[in-house]
């Protein structure tokens, strides 16, 4: 059988409203008590920190905008290449210059301990 939600919601309020209805004074008068507790923190005026929620949240927002603006994804260019840097890398010298390039690391180091001594 397919209950519909009209006789669901009926159900339920039947079963809540006889439960209700069993519960002693001292619980009803519990509960009522914590009623009026809530209600009244409602009404108290709320924190000093959480007014600014929402001003931090601008900033936030506003200092992501800046940060995007200033330095947008995918604008960098590298430095134009120089005459040296092209005939490096278009002379037939180049591969065996970077195959053996610990030689030429190490011939550097060498000459400057030269100098310095």
């Amino acid at each position: 059988m397919k209950v519909t939600d009209e006789e669901f919601n009926e159900r339920a309020r039947a079963n809540f409203d006889a439960s209700v209805d069993e519960l002693d004074a001292a619980t009803l008068s519990r509960l009522n008590r914590a009623r009026h507790a809530a209600l009244a923190e409602l009404r108290q005026p709320t924190r000093q920190w959480s007014r600014w929620v929402p001003a931090a949240g601008v900033a936030a927002v506003a200092l992501v905008a800046v940060v995007i603006t200033q330095n947008p994804v995918g604008t960098y260019e590298p430095p134009p290449a120089t005459v040296a840097d092209m005939e490096i890398l278009l002379g037939e010298d180049s591969i065996e210059m970077f195959e053996e390039l610990e030689f030429y690391s190490w011939l550097d180091v060498a000459e400057l301990q030269d100098d310095v001594s």
